[in-house]
């Protein structure tokens, strides 16, 4: 009997230390890895500015392709920059700060046609400079929303005139692949570019339900069998380029007061 006592209490001890040994060295693996995850976040986070430019090169570094842009911080209620450090405008997470009272707002039913609840006061942008004279190409902006199970985030770029969509893309989201899933699809995301954002002064630009009419300088077909996506899509970008969102910068930009 007692054998057998010292047998199971044996057992235990060599689970409990393999439990504990292995736990070791999963937390110890998750550690040393958090700076490559984060760095090649990073890196697809500005692959997908890129991408929005239409200025990404597969066959070169990211990094060295990134370096003709320009990152700012706007100040949404005024629509200028803000005067900060280099090192606090790369240190500014506009999505994690829309968590925290201090650096964000509430936004009312009526406001929040995007589905975000809470949005930052300010936010980061992206100008395009490739041969470094001040006067940049195009502008990046960052773009969120609910779909149908998920929250989009993306970028949309501009031309210089702060009017004509240069491009979109989304780097996250959980949509339905094959139906809000197109969202990533090249010849849809294509449709965006020379699309126009503005229509006497409002946001006109959206997705047409059973596709947009030839001509339409506004239109973007919708996405087929996914209309709840779709106007999560079009709640999103007329949010972000709207009065609560990017307009006033883009009105200064237009007006050179920036």
């Amino acid at each position: 009997m007692s054998s057998n006592n010292e047998s199971i209490k044996k057992t235990l001890t060599v689970a409990l230390s393999l439990c504990v040994v292995c736990s070791v060295v999963v937390s110890g693996a998750a550690v040393s890895l958090r700076s490559l995850q984060q760095s090649n976040a990073e890196a697809e986070r500005k692959r997908n500015i890129l991408l929005a430019a239409g200025v990404y090169d597969a066959g070169s570094s990211v990094t060295e392709q990134f370096s003709q842009f320009e990152t700012k911080v706007v100040d949404l209620a005024t629509g200028q920059y803000v005067d900060w450090s280099a090192e606090e405008v790369a240190a500014w997470d506009m999505y994690k700060e829309a968590g925290n009272p201090e650096n964000s707002i509430a936004l009312s039913k009526e406001e929040d046609i995007a589905s975000i609840r809470r949005q930052a006061k300010y936010a980061t942008v992206y100008l395009y400079d490739s041969d470094k004279d001040g006067n940049a190409e195009r502008l990046v902006l960052p773009v969120q929303g609910y779909g149908l199970w998920s929250t989009l985030y993306g970028f949309m770029a501009l031309e210089n005139d702060a009017n004509t969509v240069a491009g979109l893309t989304f780097y996250s989201h959980a949509e339905t692949p094959g139906l809000g899933g197109e969202v990533d699809n090249p010849a849809w995301k294509a449709q965006w570019n020379g699309k126009s954002v503005y229509r006497d002064g409002e946001v006109a630009l959206r997705l047409v339900k059973g596709g947009a009419t030839p001509g339409d300088q506004y239109g973007v077909d919708g996405l087929a069998g996914a209309t709840l996506t779709g106007r999560g899509v079009t709640n999103l970008v007329q949010f972000w380029l709207g009065e609560n969102g990017f307009q006033s910068y883009l009105t200064n930009l237009k007006e050179g007061k920036i």
